[in-house]
């Protein structure tokens, strides 16, 4: 899944050029590149698909060749990621009706890629002799309250547990309450199930959606038909029913992830100097501290006397922002 806009990492992120297009984490490859990267020996590249706005098709074929044109899908609208994870299976079913799928958000970051295969080879090993949806739950090391959470109940087989039901985004209070239970996992938006499996949960819950798919696949008029979907998002489609009826399932991993949601996330995984200070590009500090500054086609930045704050320039724009009042960034980046 690539088609989000990533506004809260303006300007580094903007809508003609979204996050997971971009080289974040200063390593060389964009978030985009290193999601497949972490495939590597589970999935050749013949079988990946990407759906991402019609706007950014391009960019997708220019940021991995090696992908069959055929399986960039374009939406012509953004619909959230019920319609978007439907029309892939739907069509990666055409090509194969026996597949085992992982649903994998583009724009998140996963620092242990040997452990994240070997989590997603348990979970298709399961879901391949098993009428199920498996999603991969974070062990969580804070009271996060930007993440879902799963509620996870008994053990089913290995490292696999019966979910008991998804949570939304808590306060803080009850995030602490989530950390000391024990049994509660992030919400990595990432899932795994046979493509027989998630239809059939479609048709059940979603009959709507699952029509309009029917309808694409034997016309192929995305145009039209695809915007009709109800906007929604494959949480609250599937997930919470069928975890309702037993028949979803997760296993929890610890392989170093995070959304990338905002400049707080970025900094979190950054190396960072004596000084708590987290940077990309040629960047040079003078009494800074417990700053993230990404300025990788700067020549050179110099910052002196700074604590506690954002730096970013990309085409011409620059932020320097409070760390602090990071949730205005996207007002910020409104004005002219």
């Amino acid at each position: 899944m690539a088609g989000g806009i990533g506004s809260r990492f303006w300007p580094l992120s903007t809508p003609e050029y979204p996050k997971q297009f971009i080289d974040i984490l200063g390593c060389g490859r964009t978030l985009i590149q290193l999601t497949v990267d972490r495939f590597k020996g589970l999935c050749p590249m013949s079988n990946f698909w990407v759906v991402t706005n019609a706007a950014y098709v391009d960019i997708v074929r220019q940021q991995l060749p090696e992908i069959p044109a055929s399986h960039i899908l374009a939406e012509p609208a953004a619909r959230n990621t019920a319609p978007c994870i439907a029309w892939a299976c739907w069509r990666i079913r055409e090509e194969n009706p026996q597949a085992n799928v992982v649903v994998t958000p583009a724009d998140a970051v996963v620092l242990q890629p040997d452990e994240f295969r070997r989590v997603i080879g348990n979970a298709l090993q399961f879901t391949a002799s098993n009428d199920v949806i498996v999603t991969i739950g974070i062990k969580p090391s804070r009271p996060e309250t930007g993440y879902g959470y799963v509620e996870t109940a008994a053990q089913a087989s290995g490292e696999i547990y019966n979910v008991k039901e998804f949570k939304e985004k808590p306060d803080a209070d009850t995030a602490k309450r989530y950390l000391a239970a024990g049994n509660y996992l992030w919400n990595a938006g990432i899932f795994v199930w046979n493509v027989k499996t998630i239809m059939e949960a479609i048709r059940k819950y979603k009959p709507a959606i699952a029509e309009t798919m029917d309808r694409i696949c034997s016309s192929g008029d995305v145009e039209t038909l695809f915007p009709q979907c109800e906007k929604i998002s494959i949480d609250f489609a599937v997930m919470e029913p069928a975890a309702a009826e037993g028949l979803v399932f997760t296993h929890p991993a610890d392989f170093g992830w995070s959304d990338l949601g905002n400049w707080a996330s970025l900094h979190e995984k950054l190396a960072k100097d004596e000084n708590n200070n987290g940077t990309v590009g040629n960047v040079h500090l003078y009494e800074c501290d417990n700053c993230v500054v990404h300025v990788e086609d700067a020549r050179k930045v110099v910052l002196q006397g700074l604590d506690g704050y954002i730096v970013s320039e990309k085409n011409g724009q620059i932020l320097v922002c409070r760390r602090s009042e990071e949730q205005r960034i996207k007002e910020f980046s409104q004005k002219d």
